[in-house]
């Protein structure tokens, strides 16, 4: 680990996050995990699929 890390976790030890952003960084998460589910169920809709796309070049 860089020794950035440790110093973010040495400044996250002496001045922690409030609850309300451990409660909202959590419900980022869960809200990812739902979307990330129900594309999975659902599968990835046709109308984002590209219909042809060259390799190494971008379609305009």
């Amino acid at each position: 680990m860089n020794i950035r890390h440790y110093l973010r976790m040495a400044r996250w030890a002496r001045n922690p996050p409030s609850a309300g952003r451990v409660k909202m960084i959590f419900a980022i998460l869960i809200v990812c995990i739902v979307v990330w589910m129900l594309e999975r169920w659902l599968g990835w809709p046709d109308a984002l699929t590209p219909n042809y796309a060259p390799k190494g070049r971008v379609l305009r």
